[in-house]
């Protein structure tokens, strides 16, 4: 029977795993694309977008009628339609199931409006004038408010590419308009938020992840109503619908926290470019070592590349020092060293007598430090050293970390179990720590300088937005001496005494099944070292520990010459047509029977063969790769396979992925494909 328009009848999008929309019946309701509505799927109620108002129906079935309109939610406007319908498409994910993230979690009407109870009391403060090299960046940019143009701001750490966003952003309000600003784990950079607020008072919402839900609505509100003209949030806050959005500011566009893992896997900063495709206005990435995807970009004229290559008042990058701790190690064995003195036998194993000294004359300056170990914990596992038992988690592939002496947890899962001495498998009395993490630092740094004031910053100290923004405080205003962390101290903080940087173990990182481990470990390398002497007249100190003292990423930070190792990297990446040379998709099995696990990515592995092998013309340049267990191979109980596809044209591999993936009844029981674009994480 031919399909026929019936105006009786409208697509809706519906909150659920189903690809394409449904046709309901509008009755006597008066219904918009963009509406939230209610309809009915099978026996129950689910929530769905209106996409048009009238669908095509062959007449052979009897379509249902919506239920209700959801009048408390915003009607979406047609440019974040648009945009929706592009992630949908390109994450390959339904897109009702995407559109819940648009609309807030509770309801408006009958409520307190609390959205300013979230926000810090800050001073006011008057825009600076700008450096030469600020005015340049922010000029060429203005420039081109009320068109598309994606803009990478590549600028050295201490630039000031913050007061070139500022600045932006109060011409985009002159004109009428509104900003997004979009930052890495926005509850851990309430420095940044406050900057906010003292330029634009009043006018700032935020949205992340540590708000609740009654703060997280207010806020939403406030940006949809217009009361609020900047939304700064972490990725979620590209959801908002803005109406009138001039300009979008992704800072440190580099992190990979952008990258959402759970659900819709997708990319906040591809999105966020895209978004402003839609809206018409430029977007600015930001960052001191770009992700080489926008450096690739920027280079090849895609997006126009703004420098910042000097710090704001003439001030120098730190002076960096790499101590091989290979050699530390064999000095203090040798009895003829000089270095085997009594200091020397009193430093704990991970500290070197550079930076003792460093941290030592820095304390009696009455500056501050900061010491980095990207591991959270007292020590890395136990082990027992009669019989090399390790404890490993019983949910996930991975060994427990030891923290307060006492207790062994796991970081993926939670699970928790007292440390004893005995070994389970041998029963001797032989588990003792093994390696390093932020709990040991702290406590050995406690022990060396008894009279300083010692601070922990990683996800066991930090549980809460209060807990950093409290610290940072106590940070600036001088009650904390030395600060230990993980990442969390490298995400854009920003301390005036703050003149020496330790990287305790800089190669945690440098042998992770990943090809972008190199470039991970470039970019925390360099911004850890840049949080170093951003206010003072002589150059800060970085002490770089290592025991691979010529690995790439140190060679090229310890010159803070990004080109240099993007051009290193990128020349790697091209001979394996790795991103951005080519994209890949993962495909990750997972279900909680190892047997079904694995047939399930041996059976994908046969439909993706024969699939290729059906449409050669098409497919026979994808280069399927796999299954193979990944690295982490189970989670929270459930075991996981990785089948990877790689290709040179983005257009074809989807294609073949949405065409593969069409339906999954050939799965068995309690596994499923997990489906990620251009995955960060190769885990």
């Amino acid at each position: 029977m031919a399909e026929t328009s019936d105006p009786t009848s409208v697509q809706v999008a519906v909150n659920a795993p189903i690809g394409e929309p449904l046709s309901y019946a509008r009755g006597s309701l008066e219904v918009s694309p963009g509406q939230s509505v209610k309809v009915p799927l099978g026996k129950r109620s689910v929530s769905g977008l209106i996409l048009d108002k009238a669908s095509t129906t062959t007449g052979e079935f009897k379509i249902k009628p919506i239920q209700s309109i959801n009048d408390e939610r915003p009607i979406l406007p047609h440019q974040h339609m648009r945009w929706l319908k592009w992630l949908s498409d390109y994450y390959l994910h339904p897109m009702g199931q995407i559109a819940e993230a648009c609309f807030p979690p509770l309801k408006k009407q009958g409520r307190k409006d609390t959205s300013d109870q979230v926000l810090p009391q800050v001073e006011l403060s008057q825009p600076p004038v700008l450096t030469e090299g600020q005015e340049e960046c922010y000029k060429s940019i203005a420039s081109t408010l009320g068109t598309f143009k994606p803009h990478l701001l590549f600028g050295v750490t201490g630039s000031g590419k913050t007061e070139v966003y500022l600045h932006l952003i109060h011409q985009v309000l002159e004109r009428g308009e509104r900003a997004l600003v979009l930052v890495p784990e926005i509850s851990l950079t309430p420095q940044l938020v406050e900057r906010f607020l003292a330029r634009f008072p009043n006018e700032v919402a935020v949205i992340h992840s540590g708000l609740t839900d009654r703060e997280r609505t207010d806020q939403w509100w406030s940006v949809i109503d217009g009361r609020k003209r900047i939304l700064v949030g972490a990725r979620s806050a590209l959801f908002c619908p803005i109406e009138n959005l001039g300009i979008i500011i992704v800072d440190e566009e580099h992190d990979s926290s952008f990258k959402q893992d759970e659900k819709l896997k997708y990319h906040g900063r591809d999105s966020a470019v895209m978004l402003g495709h839609f809206n018409k206005c430029p977007v600015v990435l930001g960052s001191a070592t770009p992700s080489l995807e926008s450096w690739s970009n920027a280079t090849e004229g895609k997006y126009q590349l703004q420098r910042m290559p000097h710090r704001v008042g003439g001030r120098s990058l730190p002076d960096v020092s790499v101590i091989n701790m290979r050699d530390i190690r064999r000095a203090r064995k040798d009895p003829e060293s000089t270095a085997k003195t009594k200091a020397s036998l009193d430093l704990p194993f991970w500290l070197s007598e550079p930076l003792y000294d460093g941290l030592q004359a820095t304390l009696e300056r009455g500056d501050q430090a900061a010491l980095f170990l990207n591991r959270r914990g007292m020590a890395q596992t136990v082990q027992c050293i009669e019989c090399g038992y390790v404890h490993e988690c019983p949910n996930c592939s991975i060994s427990l970390t030891l923290h307060h002496h006492s207790e062994l947890n796991c970081h993926y899962c939670d699970y928790g179990i007292p440390k004893k001495d005995e070994c389970p498998s041998c029963k001797e009395p032989g588990i003792q720590a093994v390696g390093l993490g932020t709990e040991l630092v702290e406590e050995g740094i406690q022990k060396l300088f008894p009279d300083a004031v010692v601070a922990r910053a990683d996800r066991d100290e930090i549980t809460h937005r209060t807990h950093m923004e409290d610290l940072i405080h106590r940070v600036e205003r001088g009650e904390v001496d030395v600060l230990v962390g993980t990442q969390m101290i490298a995400k854009g903080l920003d301390f005036p005494k703050l003149n020496l940087v330790g990287l305790v173990m800089a190669d945690v990182g440098f042998n992770m099944p990943d090809f972008r481990a190199s470039e991970r470990s470039f970019q925390l390398l360099t911004q850890v070292s840049g949080r170093a002497g951003r206010h003072s007249e002589d150059p800060g100190q970085v002490f770089i520990q290592t025991y691979n003292p010529d690995h790439e990423s140190i060679r090229y930070a310890i010159n803070a010459d990004y080109e240099g190792f993007a051009q290193y990297e990128l020349n790697f990446r091209k001979d394996l047509h790795y991103p951005p040379f080519g994209k890949i998709v993962c495909l990750r099995i997972q279900g909680v029977d190892l047997g079904k696990t694995e047939d399930a990515s041996h059976l994908l592995q046969q439909r993706a063969e024969q699939l290729q092998n059906k449409f050669k013309d098409v497919y026979g340049s994808l280069q399927l790769l796999g299954p193979a267990p990944a690295p982490l191979s189970r989670i929270r109980g459930k075991f996981r396979f990785h089948f990877l596809i790689k290709s040179t044209q983005p257009q074809i591999l989807q294609k073949f992925c949405r065409q593969l993936l069409s339906q999954q009844k050939w799965l068995p029981s309690g596994t499923k494909v997990l489906t990620d674009i251009d995955p960060l994480n190769m885990l």
